[in-house]
């Protein structure tokens, strides 16, 4: 694997937050100095709740750049999982394939309740896990099925996944001494789930208001762990 040291800039955004554009953010670090990424992009569908909140960067602009900004700036032999819309998988296919990624698993969430309803009634997520290289295959592969538990109630962000979600994942495929990044990190799920196994994390939050509640969490998950 390989064992790209982070530059001073990048060390010193270890386990923070930080607000803009993730593309452009990435471009800015070092190439293949991440152990793996894990997720929650835009899933490209309008989305806008029964508050009125909507989600930044709900477009197809980022798709393309993002994927191969995540490609290059993860190690060799590692992992990217990300949830997404199943409505525009031909979309997030063709971005991650440019990028050079391959599929090597598929996980589902489902949920005890439904998330919404048109043509059938919507009750779980989904999220792909990609791999760069040729990663080792674990003597004990986690299921591809995990029960969605930890309800959030949506209340830091519109789309806010649940940790219980987010702790096998990071478990199984981050190293313990790994460094996760998350280039949408929204209210900072991924990032917390993060410090709690002891790993080093790389956040990028477009949105000025959940760049805060992000940081706030983690702030206040540090002084728990204290």
């Amino acid at each position: 694997m390989t064992t790209s040291t982070l530059t001073a800039t990048d060390a010193a955004n270890i386990n923070t937050v930080l607000q803009g554009d993730c593309v452009e953010v990435m471009r800015g670090m070092k190439s293949e100095t991440v152990d793996f990424v894990l997720t929650d992009p835009p899933y490209i569908n309008r989305y806008c709740d029964r508050h009125g909140r909507v989600i930044r960067s709900d477009n197809f602009v980022w798709v393309k750049p993002a994927f191969a900004q995540l490609y290059r700036l993860l190690k060799r032999n590692s992992f990217c999982a990300f949830f997404y819309g199943w409505s525009h998988i031909h979309k997030f296919a063709t971005a991650f394939t440019e990028a050079g990624f391959r599929p090597v698993g598929h996980f589902t969430f489902p949920k005890a309740y439904r998330s919404g309803a048109r043509f059938v009634r919507y009750r779980h997520e989904c999220a792909y896990l990609l791999a760069k290289g040729e990663p080792q295959e674990p003597p004990h592969p986690i299921d591809d099925v995990i029960q969605w538990s930890g309800y959030t109630g949506n209340k830091l962000h519109p789309s806010q996944k649940p940790l219980p979600v987010l702790l096998p994942l990071i478990k199984a495929f981050c190293p313990p001494n790994g460094t996760l990044l998350d280039p949408f990190a929204g209210s900072g799920s991924v990032l917390v789930a993060a410090r709690q196994l002891g790993r080093q994390f790389i956040g990028i939050e477009i949105d000025a208001e959940h760049h805060r509640t992000a940081t706030t969490r983690l702030q206040e998950a540090k002084a728990l762990a204290a």
